[in-house]
């Protein structure tokens, strides 16, 4: 008889419906570390924050005493009235010194142009000396002929009288006199000792300049004096007549404003 064999029958797999806790759990293990952490951080920050708080409170408490005790608002540290009147008393008689000194100078000038104007006009030189006033000073303008030979530097022994007036003048002066010499545009003579008309006028207002210095009076500072050669760069007339180039060899005394 033939037996068949029973199969025999899987035990049946028990649903496990609570696995979802585990993952739950899982889950809330997580946050929880998670606001630990986050809790730990922030008390950090409060601390560091507390910290900086103090150390700014301190700080402004000290800028406040600071300020309290320095500041220009409270009026500790101004000068006293007083002071601030002298100051304004100091700079106002400045400005009027001031003032008085450049009246005195200008009085000075137009003393020297009256007393020139009446030693031409008395010696009849009005055709060799010529005196102006202009916002460089007051010029007193004489002739090459009237100074020097033709192409020479060495002053003529007229000029003398001339120069030791306006030297009398000097003195007393608080102020710069510029002696300059100047020349018409025709070159200088072969064999001259000069090489050019810059050289012949340099020569001509130094001339001038050591008569004033050594032989007209010599007490006179040589730091009132400067001298300087323009050769024929600044004429007072076109080169084209002889007429014309004799009003351009001239010596020019300008005392400064």
């Amino acid at each position: 008889m033939l037996t068949l064999a029973r199969r025999s029958k899987k035990p049946e797999e028990h649903v496990n419906h609570e696995r979802w806790l585990v993952t739950y759990a899982d889950l809330i293990t997580l946050l929880l570390a998670f606001f630990v952490i986050m809790y730990a951080m922030s008390k950090v920050d409060v601390n560091k924050y507390e910290v900086l708080a103090q150390s700014l409170s301190l700080q402004f408490k000290e800028s406040n005493s600071i300020l309290s005790m320095n500041s220009g608002v409270s009026g500790q540290n101004m000068p006293p009235k007083s002071t601030v009147g002298e100051i304004t008393d100091k700079k106002t008689k400045e400005r009027q010194a001031a003032a008085a000194d450049m009246e005195r100078k200008e009085k000075e000038l137009q003393d020297i142009l009256k007393t020139v104007q009446a030693y031409i006009e008395e010696n009849h030189l009005e055709a060799q000396i010529t005196v102006g006033n202009s916002e460089r000073g007051v010029s007193v303008t004489l002739k090459d002929l009237f100074l020097f030979d033709l192409g020479k530097a060495e002053l003529k022994p007229e000029a003398y009288p001339v120069l030791n007036k306006l030297a009398s003048l000097f003195p007393t002066l608080d102020t710069k006199i510029s002696i300059e010499g100047h020349t018409d545009n025709i070159p200088v003579r072969t064999g001259s000792p000069f090489q050019d008309n810059w050289g012949l006028s340099n020569a001509r207002s130094l001339s001038v300049l050591r008569y004033f210095t050594t032989k007209a009076d010599p007490k006179i500072s040589d730091s009132k004096f400067m001298s300087t050669g323009y050769a024929d760069t600044i004429p007072v007339a076109p080169n084209d007549s002889m007429e014309n180039r004799a009003k351009n060899r001239r010596v020019e005394i300008v005392i400064l404003r």
